[in-house]
């Protein structure tokens, strides 16, 4: 399978593709999994292989080629409504014609049943490849008339090996740290080596450590540091947003709607990676105190964990990691108030953790 060459671990979704392209392939596929672990690489892989021409796949230069991606934070009814007209055109080189849905867990209800009818008696020359970090938004009607094409975290060395690929000068710990925390994600190497980026993580550690060292620690003023953290990844995101609108045919309103999505979207995204440096630190607490340094996602700031980690506080650690991991799960599945969940959450860590603070 040419264009799936070289595509690190996914056993499982190789020997499915692989299979396809040797007896025929389905009328649609569902590829899912976490993001940043290669769902998109793949599809593109797939689809040049079914239309024979990798390289203009690659460059979505291919006539068979048709690509949907979210507009903002939904893929709307008008988009499949555009997708359907092209899906009764023949092809025009290869046997076939490849659609590729990225972002497929983002149609809204109505896109959603006018993309199921023709999941439903597709052309048979059309081969349908959605793509979804989440499947559970998507109907059981969508799920079940696709083949499921499942993709799972990377190996903390294939991203490891990404991070010394891209910024060579890197420590061997410093690129550990940075694998570990990007938790078998490639999406987030650019981040994590983005200064910028380093600068909130060292902010976010600084807020981790307050809960348990400064005496008068405020919930209230830990959780508005972390807002103020995503505010500013919001505001990045609406000026790329703000850019890409003008290059757009789009109303004022659609304009404004699509930068909110934006933002909101990338103030999410940043208030769960901060979660989960948060409950990586203090599992770390557990681990450095339990004498397993070498298990440590932080293995950069070990002289730290060494300072903080203690036997006492190691029951602490573990309430405080298992809090951070239920906050985590409601954000990401709720749609619950950012500032209020955070303030209550440094609320909880601050009482798990009490009794054991040391010094500033």
């Amino acid at each position: 399978m040419t264009g799936f060459q070289g595509f690190p671990e996914q056993a499982e979704a190789r020997r499915l593709l692989d299979a396809a392209l040797a007896e025929g392939p389905a009328h649609a596929y569902l590829f899912h999994g976490p993001p940043g672990v290669g769902k998109r690489r793949a599809a593109l892989g797939f689809a040049g292989d079914l239309l024979g021409d990798p390289g203009r796949v690659e460059r979505r230069a291919h006539p068979d080629l048709y690509v949907l991606e979210p507009l903002g934070d939904q893929i709307r009814i008008d988009a499949i409504r555009e997708l359907r007209r092209d899906l009764h055109m023949r092809p025009f080189e290869a046997d076939r014609r490849v659609y590729l849905v990225f972002g497929a867990d983002t149609l809204n209800d109505e896109a959603a049943d006018a993309l199921l009818k023709d999941l439903e008696e597709p052309p048979p020359y059309a081969v349908a490849v959605l793509v979804a970090d989440d499947i559970g938004p998507l109907a059981d009607t969508i799920r079940s008339r696709c083949q499921l094409v499942p993709f799972r975290r990377l190996a903390e060395a294939t991203v490891r090996a990404e991070i010394v690929a891209r910024s060579p000068g890197l420590s061997e710990r410093e690129a550990t740290a940075l694998a570990r925390v990007a938790r078998g994600r490639l999406d987030r190497v650019d981040r994590l080596l983005d200064p910028e980026a380093a600068l909130r993580r060292e902010a976010v550690l600084e807020v981790a450590r307050s809960v348990y060292r400064e005496s008068r620690f405020q919930p209230g003023e830990a959780s508005s540091r972390l807002m103020a953290i995503a505010g500013e990844r919001a505001e990045k995101a609406k000026e790329r947003a703000q850019a890409e609108n003008e290059e757009l045919d789009l109303t004022a309103r659609e304009k404004e709607q699509r930068t909110r999505r934006a933002m909101r979207g990338a103030e999410r995204e940043e208030i769960l990676l901060c979660l989960e440096e948060l409950e990586a630190w203090y599992r770390d607490l557990v681990v450095v105190a339990a004498g397993a340094e070498s298990a440590a996602a932080h293995v950069d700031r070990l002289d730290q964990l060494r300072e903080d980690a203690s036997v006492e506080r190691l029951p602490g650690a573990e309430a405080a990691a298992e809090a951070v991991r239920e906050t985590w799960r409601l954000y990401e599945e709720l749609q619950l108030q950012a500032g209020l969940a955070l303030e209550a959450l440094f609320v909880k860590l601050q009482r798990e953790l009490a009794g054991a603070a040391t010094p500033a």
